[in-house]
């Protein structure tokens, strides 16, 4: 068996510059999307209904975009708003009009309520945290399970405090564990008590069409659910094209009950006379339709499956019975989450520093950057070429066994 400190001197000396942080599309996924810089050419400006789209206007977005993107985030057309490129920014700004504007059904604004809090599930997506932290939301930690949420803590929770307005949900291929709420999880959140009458749920749906398998994996129809339940309002979805098309020049989505929808567009409209619609038409002309969207997003996993591929080989390789050491096999999104043995996340970043390879801090995946347990480290393997992607994990694998060594 190799030994670990000296297989970790020969990492160090080979001087590596890799880079596992953030999962952003590579430049050959981006390249798939280059036709779109071409669009809608020259005099080709209008939509479908004539809109001229280089004018002002439009707030809603053009309904031919709305139309592809509908069925995948599960939001009938006429509640889906199709914005500019950033749902993280939809976000921000939905959290701020709530604070200073009554949601439907709020007796007041967030910000007269003293305290505002949000449920965080842990792990979770480290920009979810920043935009509350940003505005003094507070954060309260809840495990994630193999089908989403800790519902009955979840549950427990939300029925006594009126203080905790939400909750931050990625439902399909989860941020960083892949996971995919199952259809109770879904139910319970659509149907159970609140204390806050004005309670919504942040339906981050990032990866709806991010598919790493053949399989399609489905989360149940949240705003279906909540209007069925009698609670029309409580779910907030957001999607993107960011990582379908041009992550720098994408298109963003809201959607949500009709009331939600009028009173986003009131309250955007103090801020914007209209999004970008000449980009919102060299889309919808680049997709075409449903069918056009899974043929691109099929070139997508041609790319970058072979990285998770990777992944799941070198660990299994490695620490197929390790006590300790776990990671997940996601069907869809862009990350995998690797789980060492409390007190090691840190030290196994460090580690990896060090060598040459930079991975998201550990603790990114909890609220204020901090994991009681020191245990979840979350690698994005789509950016780097897959060489690069091999030798980056190799050098993980490494740092891994030195730090069990040590310990």
């Amino acid at each position: 068996m190799t030994d670990p400190a000296a297989a970790y001197e020969e990492l160090k000396a080979a001087g590596l510059k890799l880079d596992l942080t953030r999962g952003k599309p590579s430049s050959e996924q981006l390249d798939l999307s280059h036709a779109l810089l071409g669009l809608p050419g020259a005099g080709e400006f209008r939509a479908a209904d004539g809109t001229d789209t280089r004018n002002y206007g439009g707030g809603q977005g053009l309904p031919e975009l709305r139309e592809i993107f509908a069925p995948f985030l599960q939001v009938p057309v006429g509640q889906l708003i199709a914005a500019n490129n950033s749902s993280l920014e939809l976000m921000h700004d939905t959290l701020v009009h709530a604070l200073l504007s009554p949601l439907p059904g709020a007796p007041s604004r967030w910000v007269d309520a003293g305290r505002v809090a949000f449920i965080a599930p842990v792990p979770g997506y480290d920009r979810h945290y920043g935009v509350c932290e940003r505005l003094g939301i507070d954060l309260v930690s809840v495990p994630m399970t193999a089908d989403g949420p800790d519902m009955d803590e979840v549950e427990r929770l939300v029925a006594d405090d009126p203080s905790i307005k939400g909750i931050w949900c990625v439902p399909k291929y989860s941020n960083p564990d892949g996971v995919v709420y199952s259809d109770d999880t879904v139910r319970r959140l659509a149907s159970m008590p609140t204390a806050a009458p004005d309670f919504r749920i942040m339906w981050d749906n990032a990866y709806a069409v991010h598919h790493l398998t053949e399989e399609e994996s489905e989360v149940a129809d949240v705003l279906a659910l909540a209007a069925e339940a009698g609670n029309p309002d409580r779910p907030l979805v957001f999607g993107s094209t960011s990582k379908i098309t041009l992550a720098g020049a994408g298109v963003a989505f809201f959607g949500a009950s009709s009331a939600n929808v009028e009173w986003w567009l009131k309250l955007a409209s103090k801020k914007t006379i209209g999004p970008d619609k000449v980009n919102h038409l060299r889309h919808a002309r680049f997709l075409k339709d449903a069918a056009g969207l899974r043929a691109h997003m099929a070139a997508h996993r041609a790319l970058i499956a072979p990285k998770f591929a990777a992944v799941e080989r070198l660990l299994t390789t490695a620490f197929a019975d390790v006590e300790g050491v776990s990671w997940t096999t996601p069907k869809g999104g862009y990350f995998v989450s690797l789980t060492v043995p409390d007190g090691l996340a840190s030290e196994v970043v460090r580690l990896a520093k060090e060598a040459g390879i930079v991975l998201t801090p550990a603790g990114a995946t909890h609220p204020g950057g901090k994991d009681p347990q020191d245990a979840t480290i979350r690698l994005a393997p789509t950016l780097p070429p897959q060489d690069e992607v091999e030798k980056a994990m190799a050098g993980v694998v490494t740092c891994v066994q030195l730090a069990l060594a040590r310990r």
